[in-house]
């Protein structure tokens, strides 16, 4: 089940693109690292940033479907 509180804001960050998402998950790994429990819920966003960059990583690794020029 889905938490209530982080739910929206997966939705909001899933349609980041990949840099973005990569920089905001770093940031807050180190922000956690360094503060431990700064922001209430972090370590489970965290996990839900890291699900998120790994489906974005394999989307950006799928080749285009369209067909090589043909040779003149």
């Amino acid at each position: 089940m889905a938490n209530p509180l982080l739910a929206p804001l997966m939705g909001f960050l899933g349609r980041l693109s990949y840099p973005r998402l990569f920089l905001l998950t770093a940031g807050l790994f180190a922000l956690d690292l360094v503060v431990p429990d700064f922001i209430p819920f972090i370590d489970e966003l965290l996990l839900g940033l890291g699900t998120l960059l790994l489906a974005n990583w394999k989307k950006r690794k799928q080749p285009s479907i369209e067909p090589p020029p043909a040779p003149r």
